[in-house]
C-alpha cells in the first residue's frame, strides 16, 4: 500500500513542530525558567537543546523516512534479520497512551480556565480565590478541544512588554546573571536544563517518526529537524516574553514554580486593561498548545494500531477516541474519588505515576533505543542512517557527531535516566 505523504515541506514542518510544541514550552518552560535564575538558565537549555535534541530527533526522522512506516513496523522492516529491535514497538505505543492518559487531562484544564476567564467568572479574585477555582475543578472533570494557533503568543508578548516596569522582567528574562546558577547550584541547573531539553520536543516515543515516514526524499532531515527545533524554541521563548514582563509588571514572583500560570497569572490579567479579553485569549492559546500534541501523539498511536491489525483508521478512531476518554479518568479520578491513592509518595498523585512513568522512563530510554539502533552495527548501522539522513539538500548531518552520539551521548541520556530516579526518591 502507498504511504500517504504531506502536501508540502511547510505542512511537514509546522505538524511535526506541533507534535514538539505543546505544555513543555508554554507551561514547564516559564515556570522553570524562574524557578533557576532566567536568562543564565536559557543560554544553558539552547546549548542541550542543540547537544541533546538534534541527533535523536533527526534519528526518529530517520527510522520513519526510511522505513515508511509507523513505529509499530519501523524496525521490523529495517533491523537486521534475526534481531529483536521490533519489540520496542510494543514501548512506543504504550508510552504515548500513558501520556495520552495525563496529557488530555490537563488540556481539559486549560478549557476551563478558558471558559472560566471568558465568561469573567475570574474577575476580581485573588490569589487564594484563584486557587479555590482551580481545586475545585480537580473535584469536577473538564472536556477538551483540538487546535493550534501561535500567532496569540506574539500579540500576547507584545502586549507583556508594554506594561509598566515590564522592563525588570526583560531584563530576568534576557540578561544573563550566573551569580544565579550559583544560588541554585550548578549541578541542579544543569540538570533542570538537560531536562527541559530533553523531554520538550517529545524525542524517543515515536511520536515524531510518524511524522518522518509521511515526508518525501528532497530535503536532509538534519536541515527539517532544525526548522522544528526553532519554531520549538521560538514558542518557548515567547512565551517567557509574555510571563516575565507582566509579573515583574504587576509584583508577581518569577519562581512560583506550576502556578504561575493556573493560579497567579489570571491576577495579572484581572489588573490589565481588557484583562478579561487578553486573559481568555492567553488560555486559548493554552488549549491549543497542549491540543497540539495530543493530535501528534493520537495519530502515532492510530496508525501503529492500523499498522499492526490492518484495520480501517476510519473506522478505528471513534472506538479510539472512546477508549482514551476512559483511560483518562484514572488521571481525573486521581484529584477527587482516588485522592488517596499516593502511587509515588505522600502527596502524590495518579498524574505524578503517569508522567513519571513517560518522562523519567520511556523517553530517556526510547532515546537510547534510536540512538543505539542507529549508530551501532548490531542494529540499523551508521551508514545507512548518515545515507538516509543526508538525502536531499539542506544541511548535513555533522560527520563529527558520529562518536559523540555512538558513545557519548547515550551516557549522557543515561545520566538524566538515573539522576531522574534519584531526584525522584532518594532526595
Amino acid at each position: 500500500m502507498e504511504r500517504e505523504s504531506f502536501s508540502s515541506r511547510l505542512g511537514f514542518i509546522l505538524i511535526s513542530a506541533g507534535c514538539a510544541i505543546g505544555l513543555g514550552n508554554v507551561w514547564r518552560f516559564p515556570f522553570v525558567t524562574g524557578q533557576y535564575g532566567g536568562a543564565s538558565f536559557v543560554l544553558i537549555y539552547l546549548c542541550f537543546l542543540l547537544l541533546l535534541g538534534l541527533p535523536i530527533m533527526v534519528a526518529e526522522f530517520a527510522v520513519g523516512r526510511a522505513s515508511r512506516r509507523s513505529p509499530a513496523k519501523s524496525f521490523d522492516t529495517l533491523e537486521p534479520k534475526g534481531t529483536k529491535w521490533h519489540l520496542f514497538k510494543y514501548v512506543t505505543i504504550a508510552g504515548n497512551i500513558i501520556l495520552m492518559m495525563f496529557y488530555t487531562t490537563i488540556s481539559g484544564w486549560m478549557l476551563y480556565f478558558l471558559y472560566k476567564m471568558a465568561v469573567g467568572d475570574l474577575s476580581g479574585l485573588d490569589a487564594q480565590g484563584i486557587k479555590d477555582v482551580f481545586g475545585a475543578l480537580l473535584q469536577d472533570p473538564a472536556k477538551v478541544m483540538m487546535a493550534f494557533l501561535i500567532v496569540l503568543m506574539v500579540v500576547l508578548a507584545a502586549n507583556s512588554m508594554l506594561l509598566p516596569g515590564s522592563e525588570a522582567g526583560l531584563k530576568y528574562y534576557l540578561y544573563p546573571d550566573f551569580d544565579k546558577i550559583a544560588e541554585h547550584g550548578v549541578r541542579e541547573v544543569i540538570f533542570a536544563a538537560m531536562g527541559q531539553a530533553f523531554f520538550t520536543l517529545s524525542i524517543g516515543m515515536g511520536s515524531l517518526s510518524i511524522f518522518g515516514s509521511y515526508i518525501g526524499k528532497e530535503q536532509k532531515l538534519t536541515n527539517e529537524a532544525l526548522w522544528i527545533m526553532f519554531l520549538d524554541t521560538f514558542v518557548a521563548i515567547v512565551a517567557g516574553l509574555i510571563i516575565f514582563p507582566a509579573c515583574f509588571s504587576f509584583g508577581i514572583q518569577p519562581d512560583a514554580g506550576p502556578n504561575l500560570l493556573f493560579i497567579t497569572l489570571p491576577n495579572v490579567f484581572n489588573a490589565m486593561n481588557g484583562g478579561r479579553i487578553w486573559g481568555t485569549l492567553f488560555f486559548l492559546f493554552m488549549l491549543f498548545a497542549a491540543m497540539s500534541t495530543v493530535i501528534a501523539v493520537f495519530e502515532m498511536i492510530i496508525s501503529s494500531i492500523c499498522e499492526l491489525t490492518g484495520g480501517d483508521r476510519r473506522r478505528l478512531i471513534p472506538f479510539a477516541v472512546i477508549g482514551m476518554i476512559l483511560l483518562s479518568l484514572p488521571c481525573v479520578f486521581g484529584f477527587n474519588i482516588w485522592s488517596g491513592f499516593e502511587p509515588l509518595g505522600k502527596g502524590t498523585c495518579v498524574l505524578d505515576l503517569e508522567d513519571f512513568l513517560v518522562s523519567n522512563n520511556i523517553l530517556p530510554l526510547g532515546s537510547l533505543i534510536f540512538l543505539a539502533f542507529c549508530t551501532t552495527r548490531y542494529g540499523w548501522g551508521w551508514n545507512k542512517f548518515i545515507e538516509e539522513v543526508d538525502t536531499g539538500k539542506g544541511i548535513g548531518f555533522p560527520k563529527w557527531m558520529r562518536f559523540y552520539a555512538t558513545y557519548i551521548l547515550p551516557l549522557i541520556v543515561l545520566y538524566i535516566f538515573f539522576n531522574g530516579y534519584y531526584a525522584m526518591f532518594f532526595k
